[in-house]
């Protein structure tokens, strides 16, 4: 069980240490003129994300755990590969907001040479693999049915912002 608390503590630290790092992305768009989009949907994330990690913490309190599925961990801590791949690719860019720099270009290095956000399809994935760790497939469907919908919305409001600099 305490491996479980430890995995989903440092998966707590990143997501802190990924705020931080977007909350300076942010000022710093900000400063060279960039424009936020839908910002009125972004504190259904926040909730969202904390929800989806507190729910993991009382499933744990709560229905207890057998086993730690390692499989799922090794698979969650590849995607975090995918993610600094994300973050380099991205550098100053990559924010948990939609933020358009003015007369910046598209990023189409790194993953954003194959497929389009490569980041919506990260998260997905670690919505649906953390909680399965746990063995909360309960969790896991439920979490990521509600992070679909939010994504569905949030996807039309950038890629109408992105359309601006194509």
């Amino acid at each position: 069980m305490i491996a479980a608390w430890i995995i989903l503590a440092a998966v707590l630290a990143q997501r802190l240490g990924e705020l931080v790092y977007a909350r300076a992305n942010t000022r710093r768009l900000l400063a060279k003129g960039g424009t936020e989009f839908g910002a009125g949907h972004y504190p259904l994330f926040a909730l969202l994300h904390s929800a989806w990690l507190v729910a993991q913490a009382l499933w744990l309190i709560f229905m207890g755990l057998e086993n730690v599925i390692w499989p799922l961990v090794a698979v969650y801590g590849a995607l975090q590969l995918f993610r600094a791949w994300i973050l380099l690719s991205l550098g100053e860019r990559w924010t948990t907001r939609v933020i358009v720099l003015p007369d910046a270009p598209l990023v189409r290095a790194g993953p954003y040479r194959f497929i389009r956000h490569p980041n919506y399809w990260l998260v997905c994935a670690e919505i649906a693999i953390l909680p399965l760790i746990f063995g909360a497939w309960p969790l896991a469907l439920a979490f990521s049915i509600l992070n679909g919908a939010l994504l569905f919305h949030r996807i039309r409001i950038e890629n109408a912002a992105l359309n601006q600099l194509r």
